[in-house]
């Protein structure tokens, strides 16, 4: 491809210079060095790459940048508690999309993040209540894995689900089967309240509450394959946008990703 493009140039040229102009070896040797930088510039993983499936129709994009700049419906990852609090950096990160969520969608006001959380989880099953003794510190009310609590800002929704569980001892671990579980759970809400709209999600379980198991690339491919194969069953949302955070570019081979995606 890249020596083929090269020599419309050498023709183009032709048509125009004497063709003593492109003989000598030095001639060659910059034929050649054209040749292999097209082919590195080719090589380079695209920071933004789509798919259009059909039968039915949606699109699953998978793009490096901030989750909160695109024009969608988004998915937030929380715990089975559905905590909030940032302010002293040992319950939520500061540097978590959870923490991003409060600063940047509520103003950094905690008291209406709760009570928007409280108003959209009144009536979802409750699986256990911690005390005070055994844990001292941030929410005590458990939901079952996979819970969506589904808010509404400014026309956007935002689908807020309890991937992982948060330890007495302020520690949230998740697992395969868990992200698996609440992925569905997400698909249904998004099916059920999205009217199809698009949605984006970052990478579950790559951050403090990680997945120990399943790197980046393999937790963008599970949400790939998660979406793919519930919207065979039907359409969930006409795009899916998997957000890729530029400081997590490093550990994704994207054109791994892109081969996968586009093997499905």
């Amino acid at each position: 491809m890249a020596f083929t493009a090269l020599a419309g140039i050498v023709q183009l040229v032709l048509a125009v210079r004497p063709v003593a102009m492109l003989q000598g070896g030095r001639v060659l040797l910059a034929v050649s060095a054209l040749s292999a930088l097209w082919a590195s510039m080719k090589s380079m993983p695209k920071r933004e790459f789509s798919r259009e499936f059909s039968h039915p129709n949606f699109t699953v994009t998978v793009k490096v940048g901030d989750l909160f700049s695109v024009n969608s419906d988004l998915i937030v990852g929380f715990t089975d508690v559905f905590d909030t609090s940032v302010s002293d950096g040992d319950i939520i990160s500061p540097k978590s999309v959870q923490a991003q969520f409060l600063s940047r969608v509520f103003s950094g006001d905690e008291g209406n993040l709760n009570s928007a959380l409280d108003d959209a989880l009144r009536g979802r099953r409750v699986s256990f209540v911690e005390s005070d003794a055994a844990k001292s510190r941030g929410k005590r009310k458990r939901y079952p894995i996979g819970t969506v609590a589904v808010l509404v800002r400014q026309s956007v929704r935002y689908y807020c689900v309890a991937y992982s569980r948060m330890s007495n001892n302020l520690s949230a671990q998740s697992s395969v089967d868990n992200l698996w579980n609440c992925l569905n759970g997400t698909w249904a809400s998004v099916s059920e309240y999205g009217h199809l709209n698009p949605v984006a999600i970052p990478v579950l379980g790559s951050g403090l509450a990680k997945v120990d198991n399943l790197d980046h690339e393999s937790l963008i491919k599970m949400i790939i394959l998660s979406f793919v194969a519930r919207s065979r069953e039907g359409v969930v949302s006409r795009k899916l946008t998997v957000v890729v955070h530029s400081d997590d570019i490093e550990y994704v081979d994207l054109n791994e990703v892109r081969a996968f995606l586009y093997s499905l």
